[in-house]
């Protein structure tokens, strides 16, 4: 059974994680296998890889063919469309990724524009040039200071989306940085995330939240309950959210996400539980048969 009917989108940052193999994906499974295991049991996956590199074209075929159609891939514009320079400079750029992806057809919706924490107030006319003539579904996410505060610059950034039926996507790294481990993917992913107070802001019937989590799961558990009443309210009121759960270096970031829809449904009686995988009994998982 696959997760169509879901009155929310779901998933984590990629379905690439060998480690859910320990868990989610059979012991067995190959990696050229994961996306159609993925796409089994979530109905979502945040395109983190784009901004990094750009897929080849025929990767993007084989996406297209494995994907279900009711499936959302949130692609991110690479970071030297996001990251390089005046963003009216980028279009073409931009037109050329979107060209690639358009195998991919609605479900690449939205396109996901992760700004540097450099882009301020100042370069708000560039972004609406941008989002005015890039002609497909974008949600934004802001790093800069200004654009928390309170003030007239967030208020003037949240107008600017509003009217253009943008989504400003929402961050809440507030678990990681709950997190005193040492360990080495801890203390890498708490360099690289901004420490970002969380929007939970709805401009649009698609509301997006990225949650970034504990290394342990159970730790999450104060940070994700508002969550979990935010995301239901959102459905209650008629909107359909995305909601992508990480962890340091992901490798339980699927079960985070299958504890969230768990909550979620303590929430929404009545809401479809998540699809299981056949996996192995645990023995034969561990060669004891």
């Amino acid at each position: 059974m696959i997760p169509s009917s879901l009155p929310y989108f779901l998933g984590c940052p990629s379905w690439s994680e060998s480690a859910w193999r320990e868990y989610l994906y059979p012991a067995d499974a190959k990696t050229t296998d994961f996306l159609g295991l993925y796409s089994q049991v979530f109905n979502a996956v945040e395109g983190n890889t784009t901004f990094y590199a750009r897929p080849a074209s025929a990767t993007v075929q084989r996406w297209a063919q494995i994907m279900p159609e009711h499936f959302r891939f949130t692609a991110k514009f690479p970071g030297d469309i996001s990251h390089g320079g005046d963003l009216r400079e980028q279009l073409s750029a931009a037109q050329g990724f979107i060209e690639l992806l358009r195998p991919l057809g609605q479900r690449v919706a939205p396109y996901w524009l992760q700004l540097p924490a450099s882009f301020g107030p100042s370069r708000l006319a560039e972004l609406v040039g941008f989002l005015d003539e890039v002609g497909v579904p974008v949600a934004v996410e802001v790093r800069h200071a200004d654009f928390f505060a309170k003030g007239e610059e967030e208020r003037l950034l949240n107008r600017l989306l509003m009217e253009r039926g943008v989504e400003r996507i929402c961050l809440d790294p507030r678990a990681l940085f709950s997190c005193t481990s040492r360990e080495a993917s801890v203390l890498h992913a708490q360099a690289k995330k901004p420490k970002v107070p969380p929007r939970p802001a709805a401009f649009t019937a698609r509301p997006q939240v990225r949650f970034i989590g504990h290394p342990e799961l159970a730790a999450n558990e104060p940070f994700l309950r508002p969550w979990l009443d935010k995301v239901a309210a959102w459905i209650e009121e008629g909107r359909t959210p995305y909601v992508f759960l990480h962890t340091a270096d992901n490798r339980l970031a699927a079960a985070l996400a299958q504890r969230f829809h768990q909550g979620l449904m303590e929430r929404l009686p009545g809401l479809a539980a998540l699809p299981e995988l056949e996996r192995a009994p645990l023995a034969e998982q561990l060669g004891l048969l």
